[in-house]
């Protein structure tokens, strides 16, 4: 069974009511739930996380080196535009990430649209509302019966 580690930056546990009209009314519970049900599917098992603290969120990103992940999928939040500590950590493990934004970053605020973390992942799939960590998990499942 492959794992995939889901980790979510500042802010998304207040998904659901923070800027509903930008990030939708369907909370990270919500969205965890529906992904487990669609991993089940892959036989792949989720550690799904949130954090608002950078250094916790690097930490698992070691932490699913040490433990022998197969992918990570990660909403850095607002550390997409300026946490190179975790895009460090990111590039230090060789473990296929995917960054996942519910809102089109491309579309906002200037500041918003510059990820640093983005060169570090395989892909970024932005502007598809919690659709975007399905297709996260679809395209690293593809990538795990392609091996």
């Amino acid at each position: 069974m492959k794992r995939i580690r889901v980790l979510n930056g500042p802010n998304l546990n207040l998904l659901g009511t923070r800027e509903p009209d930008i990030y939708g009314h369907q909370t990270l519970t919500d969205i965890k739930k529906r992904l487990e049900e669609e991993a089940h599917a892959y036989n792949i098992e989720l550690d799904f996380y949130q954090s608002n603290h950078e250094g916790d969120i690097i930490d698992r990103i070691h932490e699913a080196y040490r433990a022998g992940y197969d992918g990570i999928i990660i909403n850095p939040g607002a550390f997409t535009h300026y946490s190179y500590a975790i895009r460090d950590a990111i590039s230090s493990v060789n473990i296929p990430t995917i960054e996942v934004h519910l809102s089109n970053i491309h579309s906002r605020e200037e500041f918003r649209s510059k990820s640093v973390i983005a060169p570090a992942c395989i892909g970024q799939i932005c502007g598809l509302g919690a659709d975007g960590y399905s297709a996260a998990l679809f395209v690293l499942h593809r990538r795990f019966k392609e091996r």
